[in-house]
């Protein structure tokens, strides 16, 4: 780790004088690797690696000093696939593994990155760090509280490098708008608006029952959730849309928006929670989730709305997802597109002053998911976790919250949070608090 730190200290690049390119071919990277010392290099397994697994590792993979070393997926043709890409830009083939917890047995792995659905991501961390490995866990965390509140607990007790895949927090637009936010310029912030128009999703056809596809180790996929027939509708990334495994756009999207509306308010816990939605717009589809979903927290001096919907695009201010900060002098507006401030205005001599000056449309700089990867990187060789823009602990809470939201919609009721107690005020709350295994899986024991 001395030498990590080093390297930090003194970029590679910046010393070699040289510039990294977008994407590296075998030939480019082996001009970089060849200036990094082996004892620099941090090497990667990445556990799911058929949709965001793969993104996450191909933006690690900018990195001159990362590898990608091993795959870990119950899809023989992802992992055939995956094998392949890095093939053709490291011009080396990682490991395969049908079973994660073979790859966690892998010394020369440094760190994982978990790509899984959801209802895996608690059993993936919990046995990574058990097993050593640093961990860059997509979002949402989990599928329950029970499990956020495990997986927190186990960083806690092994220490380990845990960066969440919430990466907002490394865009520079998202780090303006707070520092906007927290100026006090807006006024007094009465509500706050978060939202997620998806347009392109159309409504997921009913197909009957099947057989999984040849090299599937269906069983594994399945892990912990309940045991069901094989359905192509609940695989491959529209798994999102069913209760066993994900929790819909509430999770999906909301642990973005929510992250940070409640960094930039310094809240992450609500009193209370009510949501009101349903399959409005395809009522007769194959889905769980609802389609559409409003969702109102109350917290300390202000009100937090959250609302979602398929198969539209006509979001708030005109754009698809975002969040707005609407105080008594301003509304400042952030998304992946950038922030603006629409300020209020007053009467003055019968003209309409504003109350603070408008900012116009600021873009974001770089790329997002690229810092947040350049984040993780330098946190393992610092072995520091308090670098992480994104740790567990801050990702539990956008999780936590989201799904209270799913907890709110799902009893039909006005559900209130006993911060004290670390549960509902209602019974039927709190037994969708826990984790519900199966198929001879136990939950994690920290």
């Amino acid at each position: 780790m001395t030498s990590r730190r080093k390297f930090l200290q003194n970029t590679m690049l910046m010393g070699a004088g040289l510039s990294l390119p977008g994407a590296l071919s075998a030939k480019d990277f082996g001009v970089f690797t060849r200036k990094v010392k082996a004892s620099d290099q941090v090497n990667i397994g990445v556990i799911g690696c058929n949709g965001m697994g793969w993104s996450n590792m191909r933006a690690h993979l900018a990195l001159p000093e990362v590898n990608c070393v091993a795959f870990a997926d119950v899809d023989q043709s992802a992992l055939d696939r995956r094998t392949e890409e890095v093939f053709k830009m490291r011009n080396m083939r990682p490991k395969q593994y049908t079973d994660y917890r073979k790859l966690l047995e892998d010394p020369d792995i440094d760190a994982v990155i978990i790509g899984t659905p959801d209802h895996w991501h608690c059993l993936n961390m919990v046995d990574a760090v058990a097993a050593g490995k640093d961990v860059y866990v997509e979002k949402p965390i989990a599928n329950t509280i029970e499990e956020c509140q495990i997986m927190v607990a186990a960083q806690e007790r092994y220490g380990k490098v845990v960066q969440v895949g919430q990466w907002q927090r490394s865009g520079s637009q998202y780090a303006q708008a707070i520092d906007y936010v927290n100026s006090g310029k807006l006024g007094q912030i009465r509500l706050v608006k978060c939202w997620a128009y998806q347009g392109w999703m159309n409504p997921v056809p009913v197909v009957p029952n099947g057989t999984p596809p040849a090299g599937v180790d269906y069983d594994m996929w399945l892990g912990p959730a309940p045991k069901r027939p094989f359905n192509k509708n609940r695989f491959h990334f529209t798994f999102r849309w069913f209760w066993d495994y994900a929790g819909g756009l509430m999770t999906d999207w909301g642990v973005h928006e929510i992250d940070i509306a409640l960094y930039a308010m310094g809240v992450t816990a609500p009193k209370s929670v009510m949501a009101s939605g349903g399959k409005f717009a395809y009522p007769d589809d194959a889905s769980e989730t609802p389609d559409t979903l409003q969702t109102v927290y109350e917290y300390d001096g202000f009100n937090m709305l959250w609302e979602h919907a398929t198969g539209i695009d006509g979001g708030n201010y005109g754009t698809t997802e975002g969040i707005a900060f609407i105080g008594n002098n301003a509304t400042l507006v952030v998304n992946r597109g950038g922030w603006w401030v629409i300020p209020e205005t007053k009467n003055k001599d019968g003209e309409r002053v504003p109350l603070v000056e408008e900012v116009p449309h600021i873009k974001p700089e770089g790329n997002a998911l690229g810092h947040h990867a350049r984040n993780f990187v330098d946190a393992i060789k610092a072995q520091d976790h308090s670098m992480l823009n994104c740790a567990i602990q801050t990702g539990s809470i956008a999780a936590i919250n989201a799904q209270m939201g799913n907890i709110a919609y799902k009893t039909g009721e006005k559900v209130f949070w006993d911060a004290e107690k670390n549960r509902f005020t209602s019974s039927k709350a709190n037994d969708l608090m826990k984790a519900q295994y199966n198929n001879g899986w136990k939950v994690p024991k920290v």
